[in-house]
C-alpha cells in the first residue's frame, strides 16, 4: 500500500513523523509477534513499541529499535522523512524487496543494524551521502552486485558488515579510506580478486572476517602491522605467499587467526609465540614447511590445528603444550612428523576433546598415561608404525565418541575394556596384526555406528552378541582375518548399509536371520567355506545393491528373487551352484555378473555361453495335464477358504481391543478407505501396481473413485521392528502441515486382513513422475531432459516445502525430516516436486533442546552420505542436520554423483569434491548433461557457481556454520530470477 503526503510544510514536524510510521506500518504484510500492536491512533507515537522521541525534541523520532520481533514485508521510502532518525534496528526480521534510496535522506543517522534479513538489489551508493554513519551492518541478506566505492567516503564509520550476501566483483581500494573502522567483514561474499593494500591504512581495525570468497594473490605484507587487530579471519580462499616472521611481534592484541583452506607457503613464524592473547590459531590445509611453531607459552590458547601441510618435526614437541590448560582441539595429522610419542601426552590439558596425529611417521607406543585425559572424544592417530603394547588405560576414556588407530603395527588380542568406551561411535582398527577374538564387551557399545576391525588376524567365533548390535548402521567389517564357525544365527544389524565377512574361515549356512538387515546394501561373503542353498531369507533385502558370495561351498539352484532385488554386482562364481541361470534383473547385463566356477549352471543371457538347460517340453506338457485336473478341485477349495477366511476376519474384528486413535491430521480432507478398497485399489497389491520398495513396507499404485483418483498405497511391514513406529511418527508429522511441496496424505487405514493380521497403510497423492533419484541415476534418457532451470525449480520446491517444516508450525516446534534423499523426493506431471517419507521425522523445540537426549537413531537409521556427521557423534537432531541432507542433495542434483559414489575418489565426500573445485572449475563437476548448456555462457556459469556454492555452505561439517533453509529458499529464487531474465 502506497501512502501519497501533501507538501511536508503542510504539517508539524511531529506530523510528518506520524505520517511516515504509519507508512512503515502500512509496508509490514505480516506481524507474528504483535509487535506493532500498540501503533495505532489512541497512543502518541512517542509510546509506540520500538518506538524513541528524543529528549531535546521530544515529539520527534530518533530511534526504531524492532529487532527480532519476525516481521516480514518491505521497508517504506517513507522513512526518509524521519529527519532526526539517528539509529533504526531491525536485525533479525524477514524485511524483502530493496533498501530504499531515501535513507539517504537521513543525515543525522548513526546506527544502522539490517542483519539476517531478506533485502535484495544493490547497495545504496549514496550512503555515502550520510556523515555521521558510524555503524553499518547488512550481513545475511541477498544483496547483489559490486560494494560501491563511494562507501570509501564514509570516514566516521567503525563496523562495516556485509558478510553473506552474494555480491560480485573485487573489494574497493577506496575502502581503505575509512581509517575509522574497528570492523570490516566481508567473508562469504563471493568476491574475487586481491585483498587491496590500501587495507593497510585501517590502523584501528580490530576485526577482520574475509573468508570464503575466492580472493587470489597474497596478503599485503602491511596489513600485518595494524596492531589492534584481534581476529585475523581470511580463510577458504586462495591466497599463496609466506607469513611475515614477525607476526607475533605486529599482532600482539590477535586472539584467532584463520588461515586455512589456502595455499600459503614457508614456515609458521616462531614469533607466533609472543602473541600472548592468542586463543585460536588454525593453519591447516595450506603447505607451511618447517618445524612446528613454539606455542607453549600462550596460556590462552584453546585450538592448535596444523593437520595437511607439510611440517617436518619431532612429535616430541608436545611435551612444550603441557602447559596450555584451555588446550581442547590438537590437531596436528597428515603432515611429515616423526618420533615417537612422548610420555608427557599424560599432562596434556584435562580440557582436551580432539587429538588428530594421524597420517605422519610416528613410531613406538601410545603411552599408557593417555587415559588422563578423560574427557578425550576424538583420538586419531591412523596411518602410523604405532605398536605394542596397547594401553590397557584407554578403557577408562569413557567419554570417547571416536577412536581411529587403523594402519599401524598393533598385534596384540582386543582387551575386554573396550566395551567400557559405551559411547563409541566410530571405531577403526583395521590394517593392524591384531590377534585373538573379539570381546564380547564389545556390545557393550551401543552407540557404535561404524566398525572396522577387518585385515588383522583376529580368530574365533564371531561373537552373537556383537552380531547383535542394532546401531551399527555404516559399516560392519570382519574381513580378512581368521574367524571360524558359522555366521551367528541371530543377526540383529537391522540398520546396517554394509557387512563385510569376506576372506575368513566361515561354515555351515547362511541365516535366514540376514533378512533383519533391511537397509542392506553392500553384502559380502566371499572367500569362507559356506555350504548349503541361498537363503530364502535374501529376498527381503529389497535395497540391496551389491552381493559376492564367491568362493565358497554354496549349492542347489540359484534363486529367481536374485532378478526381481535392485542388484548392481553380482557375484556368484566358483561354488557348486546348479541348474537354469535366470535372465532377468541383475542377470541381463554380463558386466554386472559373474557365475563362473560353477559346473552345474546352464541357461542364461547367450553372453555367459553357458550350455543350454534340458528341454523342458515334457514337464510342461504333464504340468498342464496336471492343471486341467487340479483347477475345478482348486476353486472349490478358493470358496471354503474365503468363507473361512472371512469368518475369521469378523471374528477377530468384533474381539479386537481398541487402538490409540492416530493424531487428528487438521485441515487434510481424509478420505475413508477400508482395506476392502486398498486391496480392490491395488489390484491385490499386485506385483505389477508396485511402486517400490523402503525401509518399512512397499508402495503401490492404486485407483479409487470409479476411476477417477489415482493414489500411492504405503503398506507397512509390521513384522520389522519399528515399523508401527514410523507409521505413528509420520501421521504425527503431517498432523499439522499443510504445504504445496510436501506430500499430501489422503487416508490412513488400521484395519485386519483377510488373514488375521493386522493391516497398516497411508495413502498419498500419487505423483506420475515418480522420485528424483530415478531421474538423476536410473534412466539416461530422463536425465537428460532435466535441464538446468527444471533441477533449480526441483531444488527451489525442496527447499520451500523443509523451510516450511523447519519455521512454519505451532507452539515453537519445529519438524526435522531426518532422511532427505532423492528417493524421497516424488515429481507430478508438472515437475512440481513434493518432500515424502516422514517415518525419521521428528518435532523439536526451537526455543529448548535437551542437552541430555540421544537422537542417534536418526544417525543410525538415516542414509549414509546424507546423514551429518555430527548425527554420529549421538548430537541431538536439528534443523541443520536437514539442511546438511538438503546441501548433499543439491550437490547431487548438479554434478549427478551420488554421495557414496566411488567416482569421488581422492576426496572424502562429495562436499568436498565441490569445493574444491568452486569457483574456477565448476566444469569439472557439473553433470556432462548440462556442461554444453554453459560451455559460452557466463550467466549460467555463474549462476551454477551460486547454486553449488549454496550445496557447499549447507554441506559444512560445523551445524552452525550452515545456512538455513530459509535463506537457501530466497537465495536460489534470487538465483533462478537472474537465469531467467
Amino acid at each position: 500500500m502506497i501512502i501519497f503526503f501533501p507538501p511536508a510544510a503542510t504539517y508539524s514536524s511531529n506530523e510528518t513523523d506520524l505520517r511516515s510510521l504509519v507508512a512503515f506500518k502500512s509496508a509490514i504484510v505480516l506481524d507474528p509477534q504483535g509487535a506493532l500492536v500498540s501503533w495505532n491512533e489512541t497512543t502518541h507515537f512517542c509510546r509506540w513499541s520500538g518506538v524513541q522521541c528524543g529528549r531535546r525534541h521530544s515529539d520527534r523520532v530518533v530511534a526504531i529499535n524492532l529487532r527480532s520481533q519476525g516481521l516480514v514485508g518491505s521497508l517504506s521510502p517513507h522513512l526518509g522523512n524521519l529527519s532526526l532518525l539517528t539509529s533504526i534496528i531491525l536485525q533479525n526480521n524477514t524485511f524483502n524487496g530493496p533498501i530504499p534510496q531515501q535513507i539517504t535522506l537521513l543525515s543525522r543517522l548513526q546506527y544502522v543494524e539490517f542483519s539476517n534479513n531478506s533485502f535484495s538489489g544493490s547497495i545504496p551508493k549514496n550512503l555515502s551521502k550520510i556523515p555521521n554513519l558510524h555503524f553499518l551492518n547488512l550481513i545475511d541478506n541477498y544483496l547483489t552486485g559490486n560494494i560501491p566505492s563511494e562507501l570509501g567516503d564514509l570516514t566516521n564509520l567503525h563496523v562495516l558488515a556485509l558478510s553473506g550476501n552474494p555480491l560480485t566483483g573485487h573489494i574497493p581500494p577506496s575502502i581503505g579510506n575509512i581509517t575509522s573502522l574497528n570492523l570490516l567483514s566481508l567473508a562469504y561474499c563471493l568476491l574475487q580478486g586481491e585483498i587491496p593494500a590500501s587495507f593497510a591504512r585501517l590502523r584501528s581495525l580490530e576485526k577482520l572476517f574475509l573468508s570464503g570468497n575466492t580472493y587470489t594473490g597474497s596478503l599485503p605484507t602491511d596489513l600485518f602491522n595494524i596492531s589492534t587487530i584481534q581476529k585475523f579471519e581470511v580463510a577458504e580462499n586462495q591466497l599463496h605467499g609466506v607469513i611475515p616472521s614477525n607476526i607475533g611481534l605486529t599482532l600482539p592484541n590477535v586472539n584467532e587467526i584463520h588461515l586455512e583452506y589456502n595455499q600459503f607457503t614457508g614456515s609458521i613464524p616462531f614469533s607466533i609465540s609472543n602473541a600472548s592473547l592468542l586463543q585460536i590459531l588454525v593453519l591447516s590445509f595450506n603447505n607451511f614447511t618447517g618445524l612446528m611453531p613454539s606455542v607453549g607459552k600462550l596460556s590462552l590458547l584453546q585450538a592448535f590445528v596444523v593437520e595437511s601441510n607439510l611440517i617436518t618435526d619431532d612429535i616430541s614437541f608436545i611435551s612444550s603444550l603441557t602447559n596450555l590448560t584451555n588446550l581442547e582441539y590438537l590437531m596436528v595429522g597428515s603432515n611429515l612428523l616423526t618420533g615417537s610419542l612422548p610420555d608427557s601426552i599424560a599432562n596434556l590439558s584435562s580440557q582436551l576433546s580432539t587429538f588428530y596425529l594421524d597420517g605422519n611417521k610416528i613410531h613406538g607406543v601410545i603411552p599408557s598415561g593417555i587415559e588422563n585425559l578423560f574427557i578425550l572424544g576424538q583420538f586419531i592417530v591412523a596411518d602410523n608404525y604405532l605398536e605394542d603394547p596397547f594401553p590397557l588405560g584407554i578403557g577408562k576414556l569413557s567419554k570417547l565418541r571416536i577412536l581411529d588407530l587403523h594402519n599401524n603395527r598393533f598385534s596384540n588380542k582386543l582387551h575386554i575394556s573396550f566395551g567400557n568406551m559405551t559411547l563409541l561411535s566410530n571405531l577403526y582398527l583395521n590394517e593392524n596384526n591384531l590377534s585373538g577374538d573379539i570381546p564380547s564387551s564389545l556390545a557393550n557399545c551401543t552407540n557404535l555406528i561404524d566398525l572396522d576391525l577387518s585385515q588383522n588376524n583376529l580368530s574365533g567365533l564371531i561373537p552373537p552378541e556383537v552380531m547383535r548390535l542394532s546401531s551399527v548402521s555404516i559399516t560392519f567389517n570382519l574381513s580378512y582375518n581368521a574367524f571360524d564357525g558359522g555366521i551367528p544365527f541371530d543377526v540383529g544389524l537391522i540398520n546396517l548399509v554394509a557387512l563385510d565377512l569376506s576372506h575368513n574361515r566361515l561354515y555351515g549356512q547362511i541365516p535366514n536371520s540376514l533378512s533383519k538387515c533391511i537397509s542392506l546394501e553392500k553384502l559380502y561373503l566371499d572367500g569362507n567355506l559356506l555350504q548349503g542353498e541361498i537363503p530364502q531369507g535374501l529376498s527381503g533385502l529389497v535395497v540391496l545393491q551389491d552381493l559376492d558370495l564367491s568362493v565358497n561351498n554354496l549349492s542347489g539352484p540359484i534363486p529367481e528373487f536374485l532378478g526381481k532385488l535392485k542388484l548392481q554386482k553380482l557375484n556368484l562364481s566358483f561354488n557348486s551352484l546348479q541348474g537354469e541361470v535366470p535372465i532377468t534383473g541383475v542377470f541381463k547385463n554380463r558386466t554386472s555378473i559373474s557365475v563362473e566356477g560353477n559346473d552345474g549352471l546352464c541357461g542364461g543371457i547367450p553372453q555367459l555361453k553357458l550350455p543350454p538347460c534340458p528341454s523342458l517340453v515334457q514337464k510342461r506338457k504333464h504340468l498342464s495335464t496336471l492343471t486341467k485336473i487340479l483347477i475345478p478341485i482348486v476353486s472349490a477349495g478358493d470358496i471354503f477358504l474365503t468363507l473361512f477366511a472371512l469368518f475369521i476376519y469378523k471374528q477377530r474384528l468384533s474381539k479386537k481391543k481398541a487402538t490409540p486413535s492416530l493424531p487428528s491430521l487438521t485441515g487434510i480432507q481424509i478420505m475413508r478407505l477400508s482395506y476392502m478398497d486398498l486391496l480392490k485399489a491395488t489390484d491385490g497389491f499386485s506385483e505389477t501396481n508396485l511402486l517400490g520398495f523402503g525401509r518399512f513396507g512397499s508402495v503401490y499404485k492404486g485407483i479409487v473413485g470409479d476411476g477417477q483418483i489415482v493414489i500411492a498405497v504405503k503398506v507397512l511391514n509390521l513384522s520389522v521392528s519399528g515399523a508401527s513406529r514410523s507409521f505413528m511418527t509420520e501421521c504425527n508429522a503431517l498432523r499439522n502441515v499443510r504445504h504445496r511441496n510436501l506430500l499430501k496424505i489422503l487416508s490412513v487405514c488400521e484395519s485386519i486382513d483377510f488373514q488375521g493380521n493386522e493391516f497398516k497403510a497411508l495413502v498419498y497423492e500419487y505423483k506420475a513422475n515418480g522420485s528424483l533419484e530415478k531421474w538423476l541415476h536410473q534412466n539416461a534418457e530422463s536425465n537428460i531432459n532435466l535441464d538446468m532451470m527444471k533441477r533449480l525449480n526441483i531444488a527451489i520446491d525442496i527447499a520451500e516445502g523443509v523451510e516450511y517444516l523447519h519455521s512454519n508450525t505451532d507452539n515453537d516446534l519445529s519438524i526435522v525430516h531426518g532422511d532427505l534423499k532423492p528417493s524421497n523426493i516424488l515429481l507430478d506431471q508438472e515437475m512440481t516436486a513434493y518432500v515424502g517419507d516422514f517415518g525419521l521425522a521428528k518435532i523439536i523445540s526451537e526455543i529448548v533442546i535437551p542437552s541430555h537426549e540421544s537422537n542417534s537413531s536418526i544417525g543410525i537409521r538415516g542414509t549414509i552420505g546424507y546423514v551429518p556427521p555430527e548425527y554420529g557423534m549421538s548430537s541431538p537432531v536439528s534443523t541443520q542436520g536437514d539442511a546438511y541432507s538438503y546441501g548433499i542433495v543439491l550437490l547431487e542434483m548438479f554434478t549427478n554423483l551420488r554421495p557414496t559414489d566411488n567416482l569421488l575418489k581422492d576426496h572424502i565426500n562429495l562436499h568436498s569434491l565441490v569445493s574444491v573445485a568452486l569457483p574456477d572449475r565448476v566444469m569439472e563437476v557439473v553433470d556432462p548433461q548440462i556442461q554444453t548448456l554453459m560451455m559460452n555462457n557466463d550467466r549460467m556459469k555463474s549462476c551454477m557457481t551460486s547454486i553449488l556454492s549454496i550445496g557447499v555452505s549447507c554441506s559444512k561439517e560445523m551445524p552452525r556454520e550452515r545456512m538455513s533453509m530459509t535463506d537457501v529458499a530466497i537465495q536460489l529464487h534470487k538465483i533462478h530470477k537472474l537465469l531467467s531474465s
